[in-house]
């Protein structure tokens, strides 16, 4: 089959496909099915081969006797023992990326052109100031005993008064 196929539901391949398949359920490859085409499903299987982008919005299984040659954006990943893969994977939690059609994974991408700017003026460098010392405070000569209140019991305690005056530097 030649075409574009959309399908709600499960779908399963057993011959050849060429051209985009998206499936709103799980899509199966089976062990002699060629595609050449675009996947986009739940849950991939591929069990026999793919030639194309894969998007599998839950999870992707190549079997042993599988093989994929495209990009593929998935949740998860599965590659058996066995099986042969060739291409870029972008991973993420459900993929929600539509495939790529074949004419547009070939076509070149042009770059950005890149305008060099004009040079900048030296920089003025700052260095950094050294922080003057701090005063000295003297200590508290002695504490008075604690206020005791009713019954004797212990309360909050009082700073002694200082005495003398300040002195200047």
């Amino acid at each position: 089959m030649i075409g574009q196929i959309y399908i709600e539901g499960d779908l399963r391949i057993g011959g050849t496909i060429e051209g985009e398949v998206e499936v709103t359920g799980d899509v199966e490859v089976d062990d002699m099915a060629k595609v050449k085409a675009s996947l986009a499903g739940r849950d991939v299987s591929i069990r026999g081969q793919v030639n194309g982008a894969v998007v599998a919005r839950k999870r992707l299984v190549i079997a042993r006797s599988g093989s994929l040659t495209g990009d593929v954006h998935v949740a998860r990943l599965i590659i058996q023992d066995g099986a042969a893969f060739s291409g870029k994977v972008s991973m993420g939690g459900a993929a929600e990326v539509r495939p790529a059609k074949a004419a547009e994974l070939e076509a070149p991408v042009a770059e950005p052109e890149v305008k060099a700017l004009p040079e900048a003026p030296p920089a003025i460098v700052v260095a950094p100031v050294a922080a003057a010392p701090a005063p000295k405070v003297a200590a508290p000569a002695a504490q008075a005993p604690a206020a005791r209140g009713k019954g004797g019991k212990t309360g909050k305690a009082v700073a002694a008064p200082t005495r003398g005056k300040p002195k200047r530097r």
